[in-house]
């Protein structure tokens, strides 16, 4: 499975979880999750200022404020996607946030 797809001028990530980080708290996957689409994103020759669209998953929407959080402090000011977040079950247990970008790229 690929992690980005680059068509045109625009670049698509793969949902992303915290595989640096399984079990760990909602925080800390997040962060995790963030980190990894910085770097494909820079892979693709772009950056987190030209996201489009961002889709997330959470296993529990009482964790909703906590991943938020991270995701406010991480976003680009005046550049914030479109956004959707939903609660589902994921892959596996371990796993409590997953993210998916779509992003303009030069």
């Amino acid at each position: 499975m690929s992690q980005t797809v680059v068509h045109g001028d625009t670049v698509y990530t793969a949902g992303q979880v915290a595989r640096d980080a399984p079990g760990a708290s909602v925080t800390d996957q997040t962060t995790n999750i963030l980190a990894a689409i910085d770097r494909l994103l820079s892979e693709a020759g772009t950056d987190k200022s030209k996201l489009l669209s961002a889709t997330i998953w959470i296993s529990d929407m009482s964790t909703f404020s906590e991943m938020n959080a991270v995701w406010d402090a991480w976003v680009s000011p005046g550049n914030t996607p479109a956004r959707a977040c939903v609660e589902s079950t994921l892959a596996s247990p371990d796993f409590t946030v997953e993210i998916a970008v779509i992003a303009a790229c030069d």
